[in-house]
């Protein structure tokens, strides 16, 4: 089984790495932010940014006529922050890059502008219609908003990192970074005005930077941050919405929609581009700012910030307790975690992939009454009425059935991609 998913994973990576030489038969770009040969200009770049080799010994000091010195690590770091600069230009004429909050150094350009093409006319199934392609198991952005529940599956995301939608009346940017297993929800809605946006095909700290094709400004995925550009220094406004089972969100709303395959390109939905990316040590791009050993790089956890505080519970703690309280910013928080969900970053078919689960984060507050959670064989249960509730925040058994906490923003991103935006972040393995 293995050698044939080593197969696989060989082949589709040949696949990917011909379209992306040739195009595929929309006329899109088939290239994934792990295939490094895809630029020439971002190899260039690295090759740019590397530091001197140490001198033989054996070698005169002074160089020969033949030979030239290696530049110095200001004039790498130089030359990286000139070539970046020069792709931003070439790749969005409007973009003031002038206008910055971060070192243009620290931005890899990867890929041209929607080479990874955002979905902007989504198209839904119903529950019952997508279990006909979709299976129990797979995991999916859950978003509700105004009643709207809506669940974007990650075999689709991967491929595309970006939707822009309406969803309740409200329109909302769904992104997803495989990179960095972050799937967030914003606002759309910025200054007054709707935006619409795109992969930028930039990366920084190996996170997806997002393209405003309103003004061309790029933003932070994990921040939210428009980090240069018109805008830069503005934050989006951030969205509760959790990464669950596809089972799961179809029990908690069987009358919600979820996002179909009919996107207007091809991809081969379901295979995994990133495979075993997240039980392997390797980055994409490497993160020379993470130094966090706390947790192992790639380990999840369910991240939050409040009142100004950031927090991370363990992924393996979660699991292993299934409720852990807290309070972070002076609020009290309580965190589910429940089996089912698989991983997307895992095998080369995301159904074949390992059983990973999925948490939110809530404030365990109802009608003005704090409430006390615990788990029981590994249900998550009120200690006062013994209701049972669901990761998504709903009493779904027992007295309170029909309940619902209000959810917390949080995510559940690999640990390093966390820590590297966030570095203060208390991480948390227990309650109390």
């Amino acid at each position: 089984m293995y050698l044939r998913s080593i197969l696989l994973a060989i082949g589709l990576a040949a696949a990917a790495l011909l379209a992306a030489c040739t195009g595929d038969d929309d006329g899109d770009a088939m290239m994934t932010e792990d295939q490094p040969a895809a630029s020439s200009e971002a190899t260039a770049a690295a090759t740019a940014t590397a530091t001197a080799a140490p001198v033989d010994a054996t070698r005169e000091a002074t160089p020969t006529a033949t030979e030239t010195p290696s530049p110095s690590a200001e004039e790498a770091h130089a030359a990286q922050r000139e070539f970046v600069a020069r792709r931003l230009q070439a790749d969005f004429p409007s973009l003031d890059i002038t206008m910055a909050t971060v070192d243009l150094a620290d931005i890899v350009a990867l890929l041209p502008p929607d080479a990874i093409p955002s979905i902007d006319e989504p198209n839904f199934d119903t529950v019952e219609g997508a279990s006909a392609w979709l299976e129990p198991q797979e995991p999916v952005v859950a978003f509700v908003h105004n009643g709207d529940a809506r669940a974007y599956p990650l075999r689709i995301l991967t491929w595309h990192e970006i939707v822009n939608d309406v969803v309740g009346g409200e329109p909302v940017l769904v992104t997803y970074c495989p990179l960095c297993n972050s799937a967030i929800v914003f606002a759309r809605t910025l200054d007054g005005e709707v935006r619409e946006f795109g992969v930028s095909g930039k990366l920084r700290r190996t996170d997806l930077n997002i393209n405003d094709r309103t003004n061309e400004s790029q933003l932070q995925q994990l921040s939210g941050e428009a980090i240069v550009g018109i805008d830069a220094g503005t934050l989006l406004e951030f969205l509760p919405a959790q990464i669950v089972s596809f089972e799961e969100f179809g029990a908690a709303y069987p009358g919600g929609m979820v996002l179909n395959q009919e996107t207007g390109h091809f991809r081969p939905y379901g295979e995994n581009p990133y495979v075993y990316y997240d039980t392997q040590t390797r980055m994409v791009v490497s993160v020379p700012e993470f130094d966090d050993a706390r947790l192992d790089a790639k380990e999840r956890v369910l991240a939050v910030e409040v009142n100004g505080e950031a927090a991370a519970f363990a992924w393996q703690a979660l699991s292993e307790h299934v409720v852990i309280e807290a309070e972070i910013g002076g609020q009290p928080i309580v965190a589910f975690w429940q089996s089912g969900a698989v991983s997307a970053l895992d095998d080369v078919f995301i159904v074949g992939s390992r059983n990973v689960g999925s948490a939110g984060a809530f404030i365990p507050m109802l009608d003005g009454e704090r409430l006390a959670f615990e788990a029981r064989d590994g249900a998550i249960v009120d200690v006062g009425t013994g209701s049972t509730w669901n990761v998504l925040g709903q009493a779904v058994d027992g007295p309170l059935a029909g309940s619902q906490l209000e959810a917390v923003v949080s995510g559940s991103h690999f640990w390093f991609a966390w820590s590297v935006f966030k570095p203060e972040t208390r991480v948390i393995l227990a309650g109390g």
